[in-house]
């Protein structure tokens, strides 16, 4: 079985396979696993439990970013302190923030000793029998062909063509920053209407990480102008004050549009899609690393339970997360309003929520949140099957 993509749900989906017993390959385009720039990102229960599953628990807790605290700033008012503890408490029973690169890498380790990872070639061509070209290297057929390889997946095209990536309104930026821009252990942040930037560090990293999440119209721009990218970034933020300095320097660079993949289907043949390059719900506002994550599990474990058939196993993966990445969609399409506030209102709002849940105590908050699966505890509700596979865990 083919893998391309070597990042989050590439290196999951084939240490599962191979545990499974199936034979894997991973392609990835970089010459290396990925360790320049990326952000912080989140994982949920279902994702914490398959970690844990996968031996690796510890080590994602030791990676975990330790920012515990943010401090929001607005024009004219007094700066909120916000327990960001408290704040994820109320979204899930576990969970841990850690560096995007930092979690490709534990996972890339937990299975490279039984899968072939080639670095540097991309899949050129793929035809209805499993014969897959390379950029480089030589051809080769595989039973299945998987796309890991994220929003912009190159498996996608060559499988479905163009798919319209649904612009739900939002821009993401992240930019590398020196290590003094940012304070271990908080994260400070400027919050306008229809603007979010913040700065912030890891224990472990040496540079600091600035985040931009602003509002606008679709604009046309190839994902990888990176002139154009920081044009539209410099006018979203060159007048908030504190902010002007992160737009600079020449770290790592990230940039994409807030969109959704609203696919009726994620297989074709014997080619199937899993994480961003199926059914991203939006970068940072959806939840997308713990879908992911999971969609690797239940993909390998279909194909487990039905013998490496195919269309059994396609079939059966799609009718098990349909419910969950419908839910995640719907989810990001309310977060990308109220993460970054479109009104001088919604600030308000925003500001007072962080307050709020800061200050009340934690059982309350977390009672409070139970009471919407849809919203704030849509992961926590996500129930896995056990395909076997999995090693002993100690009970938590």
């Amino acid at each position: 079985m083919l893998i391309s993509g070597a990042s989050i749900a590439g290196p999951v989906l084939a240490y599962w396979l191979s545990r499974h017993g199936f034979a894997v390959t991973v392609v990835e385009r970089a010459p290396a696993l990925r360790k320049t720039g990326g952000h912080s990102i989140d994982l949920f229960r279902p994702a914490m439990d398959i970690a844990e599953w996968m031996g690796v628990l510890p080590a994602v807790r030791e990676l975990k970013t330790g920012t515990d605290w943010m401090t929001v700033h607005s024009p004219g008012k007094r700066p909120v302190e916000v327990d960001l503890r408290r704040v994820f408490g109320a979204v899930s029973d576990r969970h841990v923030e850690i560096m995007r690169d930092d979690l490709s890498e534990v996972f890339h380790d937990a299975g490279r000793d039984d899968v072939e990872y080639v670095f540097g070639d991309s899949i050129t061509s793929i035809s209805p029998d499993g014969e897959v070209t390379f950029e480089h290297g030589a051809p080769r057929r595989f039973d299945v062909v998987v796309g890991a390889d994220g929003l912009h997946s190159n498996v996608r095209r060559l499988a479905f063509g163009d798919v319209r990536e649904e612009f739900i309104g939002a821009y993401l930026a992240v930019q590398s920053l020196p290590a003094e821009f940012g304070a271990e252990g908080r994260t400070t942040a400027h919050v306008r209407p229809g603007r979010l930037a913040a700065v912030y560090t890891a224990r472990h990293l040496p540079d600091a990480r600035a985040v931009f999440l602003f509002h606008g119209e679709r604009v046309d721009y190839h994902h990888r102008d990176v002139a154009r990218q920081r044009e539209m970034l410099r006018a979203a933020f060159a007048d908030v004050d504190g902010v002007a300095d992160w737009l600079g320097g020449d770290g790592a660079f990230y940039f994409d549009s807030v969109t959704q993949l609203r696919m009726d289907t994620w297989s074709r043949g014997r080619v199937t899609l899993v994480g961003d390059a199926g059914y991203c719900p939006g970068p940072a506002v959806g939840g997308s690393t713990s879908l992911a994550v999971v969609g690797a599990y239940v993909l390998a474990g279909e194909l487990a339970a039905a013998n490496g058939d195919h269309v059994r196993a396609f079939a059966a993966y799609e009718r098990e997360m349909g419910d969950y990445v419908r839910r995640s969609r719907e989810f990001a399409v309310r977060s990308a309003q109220r993460i970054v506030p479109r009104t001088e209102r919604d600030v308000w709002l925003l500001r007072n929520g962080f307050r709020a849940v800061t200050h009340l105590p934690a059982p309350i908050g977390r009672a409070l949140a139970k009471l919407n699966s849809n919203g704030l505890r849509l992961h926590d509700t996500v129930r896995l099957k056990d395909y076997g596979g999995r090693r002993a865990v100690q009970p938590r």
